[in-house]
């Protein structure tokens, strides 16, 4: 596994649960307002990954003290070895999070098969008429919608969420993300944060207004949407 990081604590990255988060190097995406550059590119970024000898040390370390952990990237399910990575936790008793682009459907498949996920938390990039165009001209449309569906027919608990910036996401495009995922159990707006490292560039965040407007579009379709990190 090529472990980019581990964050020991955090009551955010996992609904309800007070847990650790790892970071996965890799991703088949270029979303240009993307703020881990080093995650994503990892030939950027020289520091040496984190053995899962470690990781486990630490997680044996803090059973009875963590809930849960969650799994995010870059791209997690890239990686060939994460279900054997992710049976591992299962067996020290954790709740397992997966933050994932939904671009590899047949592991996400199998994972949920499985039973080995708790919860899981898929970005929805945009609309699919600009799917391409927010994830840097890859072209992965087909995959995605895949695995939206195996989500909302799955018992595993989820939330689908999009981190939103101008000029790619319009009350248009918010429309029609709701009209694609109508009905959905949980939907997030996260508003855009320029962290002066980006994968590209281009971006903007929305006013708390603007953000207002955008979710307006998408509650006719999914009464659950809520802005989140405002």
């Amino acid at each position: 596994m090529r472990i980019g990081g581990l964050q020991k604590l955090t009551l955010l990255d996992y609904p309800g649960k007070v847990a650790c988060t790892v970071f996965l190097s890799g991703c088949n995406l270029r979303c240009p307002y993307c703020h881990n550059p080093a995650l994503v590119l990892p030939e950027q970024n020289n520091a040496p990954g984190i053995p899962e000898s470690e990781v486990f040390a630490f997680l044996e370390q803090r059973k009875g003290k963590l809930d849960g952990i969650c799994i995010t990237g870059g791209e997690p399910t890239l990686q060939p070895g994460l279900p054997e990575f992710l049976e591992k936790i299962c067996d020290l008793g954790y709740a397992i999070k997966l933050d994932t682009n939904g671009t590899n459907p047949g592991m996400l498949k199998g994972l949920l098969r499985d039973g080995i996920l708790d919860y899981v938390a898929m970005d929805i990039k945009n609309s699919p008429q600009r799917y391409a165009e927010a994830c840097g001209g890859v072209d992965i449309l087909s995959e995605v919608q895949e695995s939206v569906l195996l989500l909302q027919d799955s018992p595993t608990d989820y939330e689908f969420r999009t981190t939103v910036c101008k000029p790619l996401h319009t009350e248009k495009e918010m429309e029609e993300i709701g009209c694609w995922l109508k009905g959905a159990k949980r939907y997030f707006l996260q508003p855009f944060v320029n962290s002066g490292n980006l994968v590209s560039g281009g971006v903007q965040a929305h006013t708390r207004d603007e953000l207002t407007r955008l979710q307006q579009a998408v509650l006719p379709y999914i009464l659950s949407t809520q802005l989140r990190g405002i």
